[in-house]
């Protein structure tokens, strides 16, 4: 064996590997760009702060509902781009995880991409546990070609800054909403989505993707009881319908006692706007605790006497029931109360064709 012939060949053999590997690492090269620069859909209004949904020193809020306003609940980034690789880094607020709740619908970042006019999942920002800087691929080996892209934001948790990472040589740019109207849903853990699985699971996300309409979420968990600056949060918001799950969290006593005052400051600002109360869903923790049972079964009669009462009066409030509301089989919560993404999907088929048909007089569509 010649090895004076072998080693020129060895070393030439070395420098194209070497000169692929930088090729591929050149590849790999990404460029951030600050999300705030984009544009971001799901507020009812302005903030200091750009992922966050309610300005706090605007209201007299309570904890954790001032918290909750600081939230990216519902919130989400638009934006188009030729990239074949998305990535994110972002930071969040230090909010520990519930016991119900799974870690990227908590902390983490959910995308869709638009194909043949439907929103198609296309990836996640996987946040790192017990900590609050994360960096994560959301999707990779795309193919060429732009994207149309929605990015979800936390459900629970402040986010403090969020970076977009694309191929250096790819662009991104903001893009305008694809959503119509502004339909603003104030509600309980269940419109705030505590035990989905990612961000665009809730409710409110699913029916914003399929109806093609802005459903903007409000949710405040175990909070939401018809109080009054919440009345006063909405009356100086613009919006085209409010839909209520409003009754998740108070006594019938409360409803009885909240519900007419509630309703009149909201209509001192909104006289005509459509009010939609949804009624609170049949909680499968009562099928066998009859103290629970008799709770919701009295909540739920004062909502539907309460609603229909004030219908009588005013063409534009309505009430939507909610038996099977969450599906038939049991199997549509975590823990009895709080629906999982199965019972999210029952929720949202049930209601898509009901909130459609009255947003649909209105010309909401």
């Amino acid at each position: 064996m010649n090895l004076r012939r072998l080693i020129p060949a060895f070393v030439a053999g070395a420098l194209m590997l070497s000169a692929g590997a930088v090729r591929a690492e050149k590849k790999k090269e990404l460029r951030y760009v600050d999300a705030a620069s984009l544009t971001i859909i799901g507020k009812t209004m302005e903030t200091p702060a750009p992922f966050q949904r309610v300005d706090t020193a605007r209201y007299e809020l309570w904890q954790p509902v001032k918290r909750y306003s600081l939230y990216s609940t519902g919130l989400a980034v638009v934006f188009r781009t030729d990239s074949r690789t998305i990535r994110a880094r972002w930071t969040t607020g230090g909010t520990s995880l519930g016991h119900n709740m799974v870690p990227i619908a908590r902390k983490g970042l959910d995308l869709y991409i638009q194909r043949d006019g439907e929103w198609v999942y296309a990836g996640f920002g996987w946040p790192k546990m017990n900590a609050d800087k994360h960096e994560s691929a959301v999707v990779e080996n795309m193919a060429e070609g732009e994207k149309y892209c929605l990015l979800y934001l936390p459900l629970w948790d402040k986010v403090l800054s969020l970076e977009l990472g694309v191929d250096a040589d790819a662009t991104i740019e903001a893009a305008p909403t694809p959503f119509r109207h502004k339909v603003v849903v104030l509600g309980s853990s269940i419109t705030h989505g505590a035990a989905a699985g990612r961000a665009g699971m809730t409710y409110t996300a699913r029916m914003q993707r399929d109806l093609g309409i802005d459903f903007l979420n409000l949710g405040f968990s175990g909070n939401c009881k018809l109080q009054p600056e919440f009345a006063r949060m909405l009356a100086e918001m613009e919006a085209d319908a409010f839909l209520f799950d409003a009754f998740s969290n108070p006594s019938g006593a409360e409803i009885r006692e909240r519900l007419v005052p509630f309703v009149e400051t909201v209509r001192r600002a909104h006289p005509t706007t459509p009010l939609i109360f949804i009624q609170t869903e049949v909680r499968e923790t009562t099928n066998f605790n009859e103290r629970l049972r008799k709770f919701e079964e009295e909540k739920r009669a004062a909502a539907e006497e309460g609603v229909k009462a004030l219908m009588k009066k005013d063409k534009n409030i309505y009430f939507i029931d909610s038996k099977g509301m969450i599906g038939t089989n049991h199997l549509g919560t975590v823990d009895g109360s709080h629906p999982s993404d199965e019972g999210f999907m029952h929720m949202a088929e049930y209601l898509e064709p009901k909130v459609a048909k009255i947003l649909r007089r209105y010309g909401i569509r």
